[in-house]
């Protein structure tokens, strides 16, 4: 069977094309190589013609675009209306797109209007057999499957992170615009604004180089016999704030507060990693004050350097969990690494 790729993006809210969109369009290359099929890239947005230019030099047969006004924030009557119409104008069989919260939201909408069906949290697609295949994880990604579909169309959504971006010089691309009349109803979602915390109190960043997670040490009973939590807090948001590292938490960490036990004020189940929490791709992983059982470490499966923190010699992490332990205190080298992260 021929296939068709189309590969769809959304630009950033000032035109730019992010990191996730980037990563779909080199899933979407490899996977139109393996097969020998063309492929093309429909974009949403309110101006879509810079983000088409960032991938102008991308190998894509044609850019599909819908943009105006309407488009411009994320919103599931317009953005399904207009993935639906770029899926049917590029007659693809296959539609492959990032896994944004923007997409995510709209895909299976999108898939089930133009007839197809769609499979989430892709980490892979390639060629087996001569067919496409994508790979995914379930449970917790304790379990890894591999599949293959022959219905068509196939909408596919990519994990964010996942994949390795793709990267160009850009240029300028023609891009084909197509239309979306969108009903009142399409339209009955207004977008009045955007509520997030500031840089410094924003404290999950996937994006970033190190992931810290901090166990339940951290508010237990200290060698004075005493609880240091309000330092712990200080300690743990100035490493954030001068690394720019991204926090997690151990399971224990996180349901402390709920158990009526002293616990860092800004620690929520967001920031659960393993054990039916998060698993996080971060190029390098500090756990500081953690047990180091068996789920949380699969919740650092694609954590490619781990290191840990820990007074405990025969804690989990010492078992061969973390590529390097450091028998020592947490708040002493916390303390220490802020000392040296400060600016001279």
């Amino acid at each position: 069977m021929a296939e068709t790729i189309l590969i769809i993006v959304h630009p950033e809210p000032d035109g730019s094309l992010g990191k996730p969109a980037r990563e779909a369009v080199g899933a979407g290359r490899a996977l139109a190589s393996g097969l020998g099929a063309p492929f093309s890239v429909g974009l949403v947005g309110a101006d879509v013609k810079q983000a088409a230019d960032a991938l102008a030099d991308c190998g894509a047969a044609k850019f599909l675009g819908v943009s105006g006004p309407d488009f411009r924030d994320a919103r599931y009557g317009s953005d399904a209306a207009a993935v639906e119409a770029l899926a049917k104008a590029a007659g693809a069989t296959i539609v492959l797109a990032a896994g944004t919260s923007r997409f995510s939201r709209v895909l299976a909408g999108a898939a089930g209007r133009c007839g197809g069906r769609l499979d989430s949290h892709v980490t892979k697609a390639a060629v087996e057999g001569g067919n496409p295949a994508v790979t995914r994880w379930f449970y917790r990604q304790r379990i890894e499957a591999v599949l293959k579909r022959k219905h068509r169309p196939w909408f596919i959504a990519v994990d964010p992170g996942s994949q390795e971006p793709w990267k160009g010089s850009g240029g300028s691309a023609a891009v084909e615009s197509v239309e979306v009349s969108l009903p009142d109803a399409a339209k009955a979602v207004k977008v009045t604004g955007i509520r997030a915390p500031s840089s410094d109190q924003q404290t999950i960043r996937p994006d970033a180089s190190l992931l810290f997670v901090a166990g339940a040490g951290w508010t237990k009973k200290q060698a004075d016999g005493n609880r240091h939590t309000d330092e712990a807090a200080k300690l743990i948001l100035e490493f954030l704030a001068k690394s720019r590292a991204s926090l997690g938490g151990s399971k224990s960490a996180v349901d402390m507060g709920a158990e009526g036990q002293p616990a860092l004020p800004f620690m929520s189940h967001l920031h659960q990693i393993g054990q039916t929490g998060s698993t996080p791709r971060h190029p390098k992983g500090l756990a500081t004050c953690c047990h180091g059982e068996e789920p949380h470490v699969v919740g650092w499966r694609f954590i490619n350097e781990r290191r840990a923190v820990n007074l405990d010699p025969n804690c989990g992490w010492a078992q061969g969990k973390a590529d390097v332990l450091y028998l020592a205190n947490a708040f002493e080298v916390m303390a220490k690494i802020n000392a040296r992260l400060a600016p001279k």
